[in-house]
């Protein structure tokens, strides 16, 4: 869920804010690719050496995956959830691009908040506006960059 949620968020803002700022789909497409890449590839080591350095003190109790299998679903959930931001700019020109982009980040990630409600019993709405708010944070201050570069 970590690597979905923070991929959606992160790589909308940046979308977001390249889109503004550079109004060039070159741009937001090399910048949209490189963090993607740059920051699973990150993700998934930080959770490998994460889920390692636990293990050897042995105070991991909340599950028995290998370090290697932590950091390759990290490593897979943040890139795929990564393209989905990027897919729209990829098909779409500018700001079509970007209002596609948005829309279907913030909506994965209420999706994300919903299906995390409805598996552990609580109340999904809630649980989906709650992602939904918080995400979009990242993608409202990556537009008010990408608009302060661009005057």
């Amino acid at each position: 869920m970590f690597g979905i949620e923070d991929s959606l968020v992160s790589t909308t803002g940046l979308i977001a804010g390249l889109s503004v700022g550079a109004e060039n789909k070159r741009i937001v497409v090399l910048g949209g690719l490189v963090a993607i890449v740059i920051e699973s590839v990150s993700m998934a080591a930080g959770e490998y050496l994460s889920d390692d350095a636990v293990q050897e003190l042995d105070k991991l109790k909340r599950h028995r995956d290998s370090p290697a299998a932590s950091g390759l679903l990290m490593l897979a959930s943040y890139f795929f959830a990564g393209m989905i931001p990027l897919a729209p700019v990829l098909v779409f020109v500018y700001p079509t691009s970007l209002i596609l982009s948005v829309i279907f980040a913030l909506s994965g990630l209420f999706l994300l908040g919903y299906i995390k409600g409805r598996l552990l019993h609580s109340r999904p709405f809630k649980g989906g506006l709650k992602i939904l708010v918080v995400g979009g944070l990242a993608t409202v201050l990556g537009l008010g960059v990408g608009f302060i570069f661009r005057l």
